[in-house]
């Protein structure tokens, strides 16, 4: 079950990510960011160790997703990946890491993509998000099979076996064309600056031809 606290975070996620964006290449601003809440949804770690969010936010220079774990120690090889880290007021000193580099979020993002497991409301503790929609052809995926996370001006990358690719879409844009034509997608809604609702696709499992 994805456990909301309601306490207090310091520094914010959204401080955190206002130093942590700019280091991105798919961040597209210049000066200092400005990270608004746009939305998002949670993962349950079936050890309920690793907390599992994927976070929206909202700044002049675009819309992006930002898929975060948050651990109570240190993940072992992954400093690169590291955002930052956080004093909860229940769970103490929080390591958060960019989630594209975490076995435990790639393991059930592949799960959530499979249908072996629901998305879960951000903000509401045992809550499934009924706006988070999935597809998937074809046969299941471990985390060992995608092991290594590249970026680049539009996403990140996870190269797996035989030529599939696991694509997360960290530039968030519109889409009215309905499901990628994939092997499995996931997608949602976010809130705009307007206050309007956007809905695109978030993740893409490609198989090779």
């Amino acid at each position: 079950m994805a456990v909301v606290y309601r306490t207090t975070l310091r520094p914010t996620k959204l401080e955190l990510l206002a130093a942590w964006l700019p280091t991105r290449p798919w961040y597209s601003g210049t000066g200092d960011p400005e990270p608004v809440d746009a939305g998002g949804f949670r993962l349950d770690d079936p050890a309920g160790e690793v907390g599992i969010e994927f976070k929206i936010v909202t700044d002049p220079s675009g819309t992006y997703l930002v898929p975060l774990t948050y651990r109570g120690a240190p993940l072992d090889g992954a400093e690169h990946a590291l955002v930052g880290t956080m004093e909860h007021g229940v769970l103490g000193r929080r390591w958060a890491y960019d989630g594209c580099h975490d076995p435990v979020l790639v393991a059930q993002l592949l799960a959530l993509i499979e249908g072996r497991v629901e998305a879960q409301a951000q903000s509401v503790s045992d809550t499934p998000d009924r706006e988070v929609t999935r597809s998937h052809t074809g046969g299941g995926f471990s985390a060992a099979d995608f092991t290594t996370a590249t970026d680049d001006r539009e996403g990140t990358e996870l190269p797996g076996p035989r030529g599939t690719t696991l694509r997360l879409h960290r530039v968030l844009r519109p889409s009215t064309d309905g499901p990628p034509e994939a092997a499995g997608h996931v997608a949602g809604s976010w809130r705009t600056p307007d206050g309007t609702r956007a809905t695109g696709p978030f993740a893409v499992l490609h198989t090779a031809p």
